[in-house]
């Protein structure tokens, strides 16, 4: 998986220093205990220990070893906490552009000495109950992490990591299959029936393929590209791959995979020992060598740089308003983690938050849009820190006008200081972020503190958060510290400015010179042989030796593979304690008690009865405009000020759900939330009701920022599709399968999407404006109505802050419904119009032209929560991703993800695609899969596989804010939950069989399911009957011709 800082970062964790760890004479437990961890020196296991570091506010020591011979540094994290992590890392300094390290990673994972098995990192997934399992490729580094709470599944998969790291098989028919090859597209038609349908194949080649069609990674890829040119991209640029060759990947291993050039942590509270003896064992085996350790400098900014560069038009923005444009300056080196900290502090009070300078000054003006995805102070990459500020949505003439804008701002920042009451809510912040328990904080400590460590940055530094914070406040009181930071780093013409400007023929271009670069590779070839026959005949063996050598690994025996068993999964159902109160006719909470940190976590839904779909639709903007407008008295940049200093955060959205009993009975409604330490949850409790009551939509300001957040909406739609394209193609093709279905689509999927361009592109209509705002207003007052005689409330909170908290809820619903509103209530009792659930049969396919791959999502109805015929679904779902559709949509087919699942709660099965050259073929392949399933002969251990699979999310651990959230959110109580349980562990191969049969009589034709397609690629409708197009007004000019997108 690739990784980059456009898809977020997890932040540095940081802690403070306390004292030295004692020893203990004998038997060293993976606690935090300071009475059984080792001594600085002692030497284990062929590990030496450096030094430890106790931090009690995140109730953690860390141990730094170092392996003897190899010289690998091992950090152990060690911690009362059941979910177990470990993360083997290497860096890996990319050469040219090929991704090799990318195609590395994957091919690394397809088989190793040990565990000589096709595939067997995708096979260990259901032979184990780990809750997380991955390997992700960075800028500069690769890193293979994965999490688990069961200490026997802790050792089995950091077997099946270190060999597959260290050692591989790297096979060349893997090389092919993950990196790139040519081929025909359909290797079994004969050569005279297909003459010229060779093409590129390659899991990470249509992986990339599929990220150079979202402009926003394109526009932040190439900007590193600029930034830090001896940083190759490490993900691979699809034009450049194709050059890549089995011996350079080979090579490149060898180089780089070695424990001389790794980093290893692991986390939790198994035995410390236990992990020693076993990686000592493994790195034994190697001995010491020379390592590139190399950390990529910046280019030299001693002046003014600026670099444009041509990218997509996006066709959901204002033509007038394509450009994306940014400003950079070289900061210090990240390894000063005091400097760091300043600058991701001066960041966010320049940039984060509606009332911050540059918010303000650049899009609040209207200058441009948002903020571009390199925007913010960067330290994960290189020898310098980076500091940029950027927009996205800009014209042409006002690309000169930011940087003028950006110093002025800055100046004046510099200038005037900082309100020391936003530092506070910052560093507030971050106290709360210390005390909040989540389930994943060793898998994001790991992953932070390794990125870092690989560019030099001590993890122990990292982690001294409490002098970092002393020095911080002491700074800060004598002087202008952080204005201080301003004017040495940010008030310089020492920048690069790095702009995308739109290209009407992009597209066009990179198709075409796909096409070129295939046919020069043809020709190459074809040099080798005799004719030209014969160089595509051994392109055409080559694919089906490949498709046999797929085939066999379908049906290997992999019982050398270690694995888990059903045993291993309790059968009885955890349960989170809870009680119920009432402390009014209308209200009912949920309380769960229980150690909190002093924190306490509040949450309310109220019932909408009968919304129809116009006010329904403006839900999510309502609830981005009650964080953006502010009241008659209070601005929102006062509102959030407070938000910072007295509470983690607070919000307001859409909820809704189906009865556990019955799928077509749907509920839905607004909700709150937010969490603060026990003594500010009055004050928390005074905002919601400040913002949700007194926001006023009729200020003069307001149309303009419901315009603003609007253009926001619009800008990057089409990359955040991009991204995750399945899962709005799936989301649409569930929309006919009941009423909440289609309510979630409307929601967040790409009717969501289509309505808020459509009212960008009328924001000038101030009629529509008009008609807008009062829309919201009514919403405003269903929802403060609603809550007048309609709400349930779950609090998560100490037992002794209890009475206090209960005193605090009853004042604010008090106030709250004391709120009368002047705004006329709209008839909701006739609002619904009648619509039979579910309404299946539907194919639709949404044209995306900039798009190089497509995204597919099947989807039918199953049944209830409280159904024991839904159970096999389950076991069904998992059982077709990992023996069928992986194997025949991204093996073969070349996709980069495919799969089926199911959800118990929402009642349905599904299907998907994602990033997938070929969308036809991975759809007869769904279409079959029913019959697939229904003729084949189910073993004992692949029935076991799935239940270890399906128990992988079942049994995930919940952070503390969660816990009694399925009865709170789904109304499933404890004997719902223990009955499932049982059912999905004694469903046997007839119920599997008897499932596959439905899903069979289901797929035939397609009748009894809906399929949405997205892409460019129109074969779908060309080669099939009864579908429809759905246009998303994504028409776009290529190469100056405006390409028209017709209803099939």
């Amino acid at each position: 998986m690739l990784t980059s800082r456009c898809d977020g970062r997890v932040y540095r964790a940081v802690a403070p220093y306390v004292r030295r760890l004692r020893a203990s004479n004998r038997h060293y437990a993976s606690v935090a205990d300071l009475s059984s961890l080792p001594r600085q020196g002692d030497h284990l296991h062929g590990f030496t220990l450096q030094r430890t570091k106790h931090v009690p506010e995140l109730e953690l020591s860390a141990l730094h070893f170092r392996h003897d011979k190899t010289g690998a540094d091992y950090l152990h994290i060690a911690r009362e906490d059941k979910n177990n992590v470990f993360a083997i890392g290497f860096k890996t300094n990319p050469p040219d552009a090929t991704g090799v390290p990318h195609i590395l990673e994957h091919v690394t994972l397809c088989g190793s000495e040990k565990y000589p098995v096709r595939d067997p990192f995708f096979k260990m997934l259901p032979r184990s109950l780990q809750n997380f399992m991955n390997a992700m490729t960075s800028a500069d580094h690769t890193t293979y992490p994965f999490a688990t709470t069961n200490p026997q599944d802790f050792r089995n998969l950091m077997s099946v990591y270190l060999d597959a790291t260290l050692h591989p098989l790297l096979k060349r028919s893997d090389f092919v299959q993950e990196g790139w090859r040519i081929g025909p597209a359909d290797p079994r038609a004969s050569d005279a029936q297909h003459p010229d349908d060779l093409i590129f194949k390659g899991v990470v080649y249509n992986e990339m393929k599929g990220q150079v069609s979202d402009s926003t990674y394109l526009f932040y890829i190439q900007f590193m590209e600029h930034i830090i040119p001896a940083l190759n991209n490490s993900g691979g640029d699809p034009s450049k791959m194709t050059d890549l060759t089995y011996e350079q990947l080979n090579r490149f291993h060898k180089a780089h995979y070695h424990p001389s050039n790794s980093k290893i942590v692991t986390y939790g509270n198994q035995d410390l020992e236990q992990h020693l003896q076993y990686i000592g064992q493994k790195l034994d085996g190697f001995d010491k060598i020379n390592i590139d350790t190399d950390i990529k400098d910046a280019v030299t900014l001693d002046k003014p740089v600026e670099v444009v560069v041509k990218g997509p038009i996006d066709p959901l923005v204002p033509p007038e308003a394509q450009y994306k444009s940014s400003i950079s300056w070289l900061t210090g080196s990240p390894a000063d983690v005091y400097e760091s900290f300043a600058l991701q502090v001066v960041s966010s009070l320049l940039l984060n938050g509606y009332g911050a300078p540059l918010y303000r000054a650049l899009i609040e003006s209207g200058l441009g849009t948002d903020f571009s995805p390199n925007t913010g102070y960067d330290s994960s990459t290189g020898r310098r820190g980076i500091f940029t500020i950027g927009l996205t949505g800009v014209s042409e003439d006002n690309v000169p006008n930011m940087k003028e804008l950006i110093y002025a701002t800055l100046n004046e920042q510099a200038d005037q200081g900082f309100e020391k009451q936003k530092v506070d809510g910052i560093l507030h912040a971050l106290e709360l972020s210390l005390k909040h328990k989540t389930a994943n904080f060793g898998l994001g400590i790991a992953q932070a503190l390794t990125g870092s460590w690989f560019n030099g940055v001590d993890p122990f530094a990292s982690m001294d958060y409490g002098s970092i914070i002393n020095r911080f406040r002491e700074d800060c009181e004598e002087g202008p510290y952080l204005e201080g930071l301003i004017k040495k780093y940010l008030l310089t013409d020492h920048t690069l400015t790095f702009t995308m400007a739109p290209s009407s023929s992009f597209g066009a271009e990179i198709v075409a010179e796909e096409a070129a670069r295939l046919k020069s590779k043809i020709e190459e070839t074809v040099k080798q042989f005799s004719s030209k026959e014969e160089a595509h005949q051994h392109l055409r063996d080559r694919e089906l030796e490949l498709l046999e050598e797929q085939d066999k690994g379908k049906t290997e025996n992999v019982d050398l593979l270690p694995t888990l068993h059903v045993t291993d999964i309790e059968r009885q159902q955890s349960w989170f304690e809870v009680r119920d109160s009432a402390p009014d006719e209308w209200t009912k909470v949920q309380w769960r008690e229980t150690a909190t940190n002093g924190l306490t976590y509040f949450r309310a839904r109220t019932l909408f009865e009968n919304l129809p779909d116009e006010l329904r639709m403006l839900v999510p903007l309502f609830c981005d405009s009650l964080m953006r407008i502010g009241t008659k008295d209070k601005s929102m940049e006062q509102l959030e000020d407070v938000i910072k200093l007295k509470t983690g955060g607070i919000s307001f959205g859409y909820k809704s759900g189906t009865s556990p009993y019955d799928n077509l009975q749907a509920s839905e409604g607004f909700s709150l939330s937010g969490y603060a330490f026990d003594h500010n949850v009055p004050a928390m409790y005074e905002l919601f009701q400040t913002i949700l009551v007194e926001t006023d939509f009729d200020a003069p300001k307001a149309h303009g920022m419901i315009k603003e957040l609007l253009r926001a909406g619009a800008d990057g739609a089409v990359d955040g599709i991009a991204s995750s394209g399945h899962g709005y193609a799936a989301r649409y093709a569930r929309s006919g399968l009941s009423l909440s279905s289609k309510w979630s689509e409307q929601i967040a999927g790409l009717t969501q999407v289509k309505l808020i361009t459509s009212l960008a592109s009328a924001e000038d209509n101030q009629d529509a404006m008009n008609s807008l705002i009062g829309k919201l207003k009514t919403i405003q007052a269903i929802a403060v109505t609603s809550m007048k005689t309609d709400l349930r409330v779950a609090l998560t909170c100490g037992s002794e802050a209890s009475s206090a908290n209960e005193t605090a809820l009853q004042r604010f619903l008090d106030r709250t419904r004391a709120r009368h509103f002047d705004t006329p209530l709209p008839d909701l009792a006739t609002s619904r119009m009648a619509q039979a659930y579910p309404s299946l049969g539907q194919r639709t396919f949404f044209p995306f032209p900039t798009y190089q791959v497509s995204y597919t999502g099947l989807a039918l109805p199953t049944g209830p929560y409280t159904s024991p015929a839904t159970a096999p679904f389950a076991i069904l779902a998992t059982l077709l991703t990992h023996k069928h559709l992986h194997h025949e949509i991204r093996e073969k087919g070349g996709a980069y993800g495919a799969g089926a699942s199911t959800n118990g709660t929402a009642g349905y099965f599904g299907m998907y695609s994602y990033r997938d050259p070929n969308p036809v073929n991975s759809l007869q392949i769904m279409q079959h899969a029913g019959r697939w399933a229904a003729e084949r002969e189910w073993s004992d251990r692949e029935l076991e596989e799935a239940k270890l699979s399906v128990f992988q999310s079942e049994d995930a651990p919940v952070s503390v804010n969660q816990e009694g959230m399925t009865r709170f959110v789904h109304g499933i109580d404890h004997e719902m939950e223990q009955r499932r349980r049982e059912w999905l562990l004694d469903v046997d191969a007839g119920q599997v069989r008897e499932a596959a049969g439905k899903l069979n009589e289901a797929l035939e034709g397609l009748g009894g399911v809906n399929v949405a397609v997205l892409g460019a690629k129109r074969d779908v409708v060309e080669v099939g009957e009864g579908w429809t197009t759905r246009d998303m007004g994504l028409a776009v000019k290529q190469g100056g011709e405006e390409e028209e997108q017709e209803g099939a």
